[in-house]
């Protein structure tokens, strides 16, 4: 799997300066340790060192590294299924909890911004673009669901009305949320990290995990050290990989890759996107795309299943960018990155429990923003001993990636119908 050199990352170079966290070493224990220091793992040992509870974070690399400090800073709302495909699984009364889960999550991101001053230019405005007839239909009847469960402000836009909102002439349709939006996804993880460590939790950056201990007595191990606690979170998703087979086989890490521009100018990002919304498109494959503080665009997509990076990043995803707004050719890429997010077969979050005492949760689907937030609290609650949203969560059950060994080649293939499907349909 390529790492995925981020030095070239925009939100790197507008990163707020943070403090280093020492290197795990010697022996600690506590009554939690946390692998992973992004969103999951992060929200979780908030939640637990205002509660009173000892809480170890370690971290392979630094404090948002990963997915949460890379990804497209979409705060989106909801599951990457329908409500009426999780009420098929957990029940019409399960269902509730669940969209209080999927309702709530956006809500406390922007709870904690709140709360902790975090300074992470936060915008709430959100469209889902049709580029066809039939995706747009869809959208009608993802606003009447939102609606039969309370979620109401949303808007259609249809046709001509759509350029009052996007500046192109790709899209048939459109359907804006107010309750989703977009933030500096790296400044809002390091002032969680912040939060967090200022609560009483201790974070150790650049020690990677060599052994875990899932049994009756958790534990981190790594080079230098280890972690022995009466609870173990595992709080890697991508990133863990085979550090826990349990959730590796469940798991399929998908590279995403972002643009960021020259600084366009007030009036001429204005004219892209009046209203300063986050834009994702309604494909299998999306386009993601949103306006930086700085009046830059910020272009996402054109996944790659492979685990392979792509040798030239900007010719790779700037193309995708031109066949939205092809006035842009004349624009000067200053940044592109790229990185993992990790899916589940279902796309529904993977929350469980290895025995009794470790915790995880993965798989967010695209939706990771908002929803990682939310299932750190989630595993928090459930230590705690408030675990009606972790039973709910714990009863999507999550099949193994077929293919075994060979499980990436196939997948890479079947994205590529999906690619022709998108293409064609």
């Amino acid at each position: 799997m390529a790492k995925f050199d981020d030095t070239r990352s925009y939100y790197r170079a507008t990163a707020h300066a943070a403090p280093s966290h020492p290197r795990l070493e010697g022996e600690h224990k506590a009554d939690v340790a946390i692998l992973g220091a992004g969103y999951t793992g992060l929200s979780a040992a908030l939640e637990l060192a205002e509660a009173g509870y000892s809480v170890i974070v370690v971290e392979a690399e630094t404090v948002g590294f990963g997915a949460s400090g890379r990804n497209g800073g979409q705060v989106c709302s909801g599951f990457n299924k329908s409500m009426h495909h999780v009420e098929k699984v957990v029940g019409s009364e399960g269902a509730k909890v669940a969209w209080e889960i999927a309702d709530g999550a956006p809500k406390l991101v922007g709870e904690r911004i709140k709360k902790y001053g975090i300074d992470c230019d936060l915008k709430w405005g959100y469209l889902h673009a049709a580029e066809k007839k039939s995706q747009f239909e869809g959208l009608k009847e993802d606003q009447a669901e939102w609606e039969k469960w309370g979620y109401t402000g949303s808007k259609l836009y249809e046709g001509s009305a759509v350029r009052e909102k996007i500046g192109t002439d790709r899209y048939v349709g459109a359907l804006w949320e107010p309750g989703a939006g977009h933030v500096h996804p790296l400044n809002y993880c390091l002032g969680l990290g912040k939060a967090a460590h200022e609560a009483g939790a201790q974070i150790f950056e650049n020690s990677r995990a060599i052994r875990l201990d899932t049994g009756d007595k958790p534990a981190i191990h790594t080079e230098h050290g280890s972690v022995h606690a009466e609870h173990l979170i595992l709080a890697g998703n991508a990133y863990l990989r085979e550090t826990e087979p349990y959730l590796f086989r469940r798991l399929m890490p998908v590279g995403s890759y972002i643009v960021a521009t020259e600084p366009l100018g007030d009036n001429r990002a204005k004219t892209l996107l009046p209203t300063d919304d986050a834009v994702s498109n309604c494909n299998f494959i999306v386009d993601y795309y949103r306006l930086s503080a700085d009046k830059r665009m910020l272009f996402g997509g054109r996944a790659t299943y492979s685990g392979l990076e792509p040798n030239d990043l900007g010719g790779f995803v700037r193309p995708r960018m031109l066949h939205v707004f092809p006035e842009l050719d004349d624009v000067k890429i200053d940044h592109v990155w790229g990185g993992y997010i990790g899916i589940t077969v279902d796309r529904m979050p993977h929350v469980g429990r290895i025995g009794s005492r470790t915790y995880f949760s993965q798989g967010y689907s695209g939706h990771g923003l908002a929803l990682s937030n939310m299932c750190g609290k989630i595993l928090a609650e459930a230590i705690k001993g408030q675990t009606q949203k972790f039973d709910i969560m714990h009863k999507f059950k999550h099949p193994i990636f077929p293919g075994g060994r060979f499980r990436t080649p196939l997948l890479t293939l079947g994205m590529f119908w999906y690619r022709l499907k998108d293409a064609l349909a």
